[in-house]
């Protein structure tokens, strides 16, 4: 097991659980931090045991985004430097997204702006009542790029448009009304919340929900009889797994 700084990683019976740790900078964003997410990240993938991933931030706050020395160093750097700092953002985004295991973003305080994106990026999103989104990047007469192209997929343009532009929070009651999270739970039913995810994403074919998000992300930019192309090739897959040939013989009774 990787060692961290950054992050703390912890194992349960079918989970890997990585914190954000840094609750004293509201779990913010530098380069260190997404390099240890990506190594974090690349070792639950290859651990068989491990189902499903839970990303949450230590302390009040998921993630504020972008650490300000991290800003800082941004303004003093050339184009090419802040194109490089930016791709490392968006691999990382990439990664998660590429991910075999199904990832839980574990909301509680802030989630704004690239903390925001990152929690985004996630397959699925469960939030405290009191948590907030915002994509406040405008204020400072910056852009919410990278985190656009994910913005954009979960929403609909006039919502997204709205989002990004206006610079606000948004409840954690708004967030699920229109989308951009799964489910809110109150604050001290919070853990409690997880864990039953976690029990329904546990009790399924580990197999069949990798394979659903590899084809549910390709399915991005196709057109109706492209997806329905790569459905056909991935319902040919999916009827040699173990798990499903296991589950056809108990369906039939003759397990």
């Amino acid at each position: 097991m990787s060692t961290y700084s950054q992050l703390i990683y912890l194992q349960t019976k079918t989970a890997a659980h990585i914190t954000l740790n840094r609750p004293d900078k509201r779990n913010a964003l530098n380069a260190e931090v997404m390099k240890e997410l990506k190594t974090a990240f690349a070792e639950a993938d290859d651990d068989p045991s491990v189902r499903v991933v839970v990303l949450r931030g230590a302390g009040k706050d998921f993630c504020a985004g972008a650490d300000l020395a991290q800003l800082e160093q941004t303004s003093n750097a050339s184009i090419l430097e802040n194109r490089s700092d930016a791709e490392q953002f968006a691999s990382l985004l990439l990664q998660i997204r590429h991910l075999s295991k199904p990832v839980i973003a574990a909301v509680q305080g802030r989630a704004l702006a690239g903390g925001a994106g990152l929690a985004s990026a996630c397959d699925m999103v469960v939030a405290t009542r009191s948590a907030q989104f915002g994509y406040p990047e405008v204020k400072i007469g910056f852009v919410a790029a990278i985190v656009m192209a994910i913005v954009r997929r979960n929403l609909g343009e006039k919502r997204a448009f709205e989002i990004l532009t206006t610079g606000r929070s948004w409840s954690a009651e708004e967030a699920e009304q229109m989308g951009l999270i799964n489910r809110v739970t109150d604050d001290a039913d919070f853990d409690n919340g997880i864990e039953a995810l976690l029990a329904e994403l546990s009790n399924v074919s580990a197999s069949a929900v990798t394979l659903t998000k590899s084809l549910l992300y390709q399915m991005d930019g196709m057109s109706f009889e492209q997806a329905l192309r790569a459905g056909i090739e991935m319902n040919a897959i999916a009827r040699l797994t173990p798990d499903c040939q296991a589950g056809i013989r108990k369906f039939l009774g003759k397990a």
